[in-house]
């Protein structure tokens, strides 16, 4: 049997009130679960240190707006924000034959893009092999950006800026990217790296 007139207010009032404080609930909980001050999480999110304050108090009733940018600074769903429950460890798989592969222009070299597609815009994660002779030459990424290379089998040579270093196994070469650079395997043996681009990861002058 459905309620009307100020009954009906009523409980649209309580609804309204028990979300809100469960919405409080949850923000803060995701909040301190990250180790982020509120001014931290501010800062992220674009929403104001003294509302997130209130929100988490019960004190305000926030817009649509704050809740979804709330929910993307702390890296969860607006639904899981408003339900209050907690997230379920996060394992995804992906098989080899979900893995793209990228070939250099020799044939030689191959990178299998391991990193994750949701970073892709700041983080790019490879796993890189080339044969004897392998080159692969790339163009600049953008200002800022580094590369680091950890070679696990084999050498790799760094060429950027016109200044060439060697890698061996076990050893790792970071490197501005944001300059044309190339990775030769200049052995007579097979190589293997993880290679991690980090854009936008510094200032250079």
């Amino acid at each position: 049997m459905g309620v009307e007139g100020k009954d009906k207010a009523k409980v649209l009032e309580a609804g309204a009130a028990a979300l809100s404080g469960q919405l409080g609930r949850t923000v803060q909980r995701l909040r301190k679960s990250y180790s982020l001050s509120l001014s931290e999480l501010s800062t992220q999110s674009g929403v104001a240190k003294s509302i997130i304050s209130q929100i988490e108090r019960n004190e305000t009733n926030p817009t649509l707006t704050t809740i979804w940018r709330l929910a993307h600074a702390l890296d969860v769903s607006i639904e899981s924000v408003l339900q209050g429950a907690e997230e379920g460890p996060f394992i995804e798989r992906s098989s080899r034959g979900d893995t793209p592969i990228l070939v250099s222009d020799d044939g030689l070299c191959r990178l299998a893009v391991i990193g994750w597609i949701k970073t892709v815009d700041w983080l790019q994660w490879y796993d890189f092999r080339a044969e004897p002779g392998g080159l692969l030459e790339s163009e600049a990424h953008q200002r800022g950006s580094i590369e680091c290379l950890s070679v696990i089998e084999g050498d790799l040579e760094i060429e950027v800026g016109g200044v060439t270093q060697t890698a061996r196994a076990g050893e790792t070469l970071r490197y501005r990217c944001d300059l044309p650079h190339r990775i030769r395997n200049a052995s007579t043996k097979s190589a293997h790296a993880t290679m991690v681009c980090i854009l936008r990861a510094a200032v250079m002058d």
